[in-house]
């Protein structure tokens, strides 16, 4: 076995508990339900769980020490992330009423492309990763299979909490959206929570 079952057990209850605490990748999942409906928050929730493991990938290859070493390397990736923000910001507030056809057909895959960058663009991602998982690693198993496994049992936590947030907020949006006044304010909702996102992994440091 990759992992030890009570390793597995104790990591998964560490990692629903910080699953469970409000952070970028809820927001950014309730901020695309409110303003697109639920098929788009999926999508959103989708694409954070795959930048996820993507993350833990570069840190289990050995990639993530870059970042933790060079300040450099850091503030690029988190600037980069800043600016792509306050496109999305930009972008919702611009854009006009969305219906759930619209987002089916159009919508889905892009929101699925943008929440895997919002994630991939967020440096302390995988610094976190490189500080929590590395405490349930046995160096005597393979390493990278047991990286992989405990980034795919997070992910599929943060999947299922931040999906249920995601559904609530797309149902609750996608009935407000069908008032052009009310679309308004969702966009301007999505754009405030984009920009608060962004001001927070301006103003992250390191440690």
């Amino acid at each position: 076995m990759i992992v030890e079952p009570a390793v597995l057990l104790a990591f998964a209850g560490a990692g629903l508990a910080l699953n469970l605490t409000p952070g970028a990748d809820m927001m950014f999942t309730l901020g695309q339900g409110l303003r697109s409906g639920r098929r788009a928050a999926m999508a959103a929730n989708a694409g954070i769980a795959v930048g996820g493991l993507v993350q833990t990938l570069i840190a289990a290859c050995g990639l993530g020490a870059l970042v933790a070493a060079h300040p450099m390397a850091f503030d690029l990736i988190r600037w980069a992330g800043v600016a792509y923000l306050l496109v999305l910001a930009v972008q919702a507030l611009r854009a006009g009423p969305v219906s759930g056809r619209e987002v089916a057909l159009q919508g889905a895959g892009r929101v699925f492309v943008q929440a895997m960058v919002v994630n991939l663009l967020n440096p302390k991602v995988i610094l976190f990763i490189l500080a929590l998982l590395p405490q349930f690693i046995d160096p005597a198993r393979p390493v990278l299979a047991q990286f992989m496994v405990l980034g795919l049992v997070f992910a599929t936590g943060g999947f299922v909490v931040n999906g249920l947030v995601g559904f609530f907020a797309g149902s609750i949006g996608q009935r407000l959206a069908r008032s052009a006044v009310l679309a308004r304010w969702l966009g301007r909702a999505s754009a405030l929570i984009f920009t608060g996102l962004a001001v927070r992994l301006a103003m992250l440091q390191r440690g």
